[in-house]
């Protein structure tokens, strides 16, 4: 959905209640999840998405969404949403989503998305198709729609109900917010942080709601593992 409001206001006024120019347009007082997943998933789902409807496909592709204690060499006894796959088709989208709710309904809000995963991914490294670090991008969104994958009749693939982008390309209801790499020169797991450099805009749905999603867009062709270890979710109500 295109959005109206001014990302220049948005810039401008996040983070504290002000006035902003000559249309006296402010934000509210922040809202703020914080996910650490100690206990469990803490109602986040995880799907994959740009694969084929083939029998036996998500077996082929090593599709596996579960909560996990981080790998070895950090703090294993720390709780994370774990996604892997096997980026077969050269597109594959892994990502995980959830729904807040409690807020104003039909109200627009501006969204702050900050992660911290886990990667092996070793900077600079040569992979299949492209690099297993800078070409696996992290993409975050937040729509009043589910995110949900769809069957393309034309081509038999699955694809996003809302628009994501493709790779490293920002779509109208996710942004690219930065890449898999880990930074370091081997492949070992190490956490990092990304977040929305610009925050998002979004409008709760009638009831209130909104779903908040952030997953993978890999050009790699291989096997990528994530573990989300925390993730936090700002958000503002734009006041007109």
């Amino acid at each position: 959905m295109k959005r109206s409001i001014s990302l220049a206001l948005v810039i401008a006024a996040i983070g504290a209640t002000i006035s902003c120019g000559d249309d006296d347009s402010e934000v509210s007082p922040e809202i703020q999840f914080t996910y650490d997943f100690t206990s469990g998933t803490e109602g986040w789902t995880g799907d994959f998405a740009d694969y084929p409807n083939d029998e036996g496909v998500e077996e082929f592709y090593e599709l596996d969404f579960t909560h996990s204690t981080l790998p070895e060499p950090l703090e294993t006894n720390l709780g994370s949403l774990k996604q892997s796959g096997s980026n077969r088709s050269d597109d594959l989208f892994m990502f995980v989503k959830k729904q807040v709710t409690g807020l104003e309904p039909n109200q627009d809000y501006a969204v702050t998305i900050r992660i911290e995963i886990a990667t092996d991914a070793a900077s600079g490294a040569v992979g299949i198709g492209g690099a297993p670090g800078e070409s696996v991008y992290l993409k975050a969104g937040a729509t009043a729609i589910e995110p949900r994958k769809v069957l393309d009749d034309t081509d038999n693939h699955f694809r996003m109900n809302i628009d994501k982008g493709n790779q490293s390309q920002d779509g109208d209801d996710m942004k690219n917010i930065g890449d898999f790499a880990n930074g370091t020169d081997e492949f070992t797991y190490v956490l990092k942080t990304l977040e929305t450099n610009i925050p998002l805009l979004a409008t709760a749905d009638s009831n209130g709601e909104l779903w908040v999603t952030v997953g993978t867009d890999s050009g790699f062709e291989g096997i990528t593992t994530i573990y989300y270890n925390t993730i936090e979710v700002s958000i503002n109500a734009i006041i007109q």
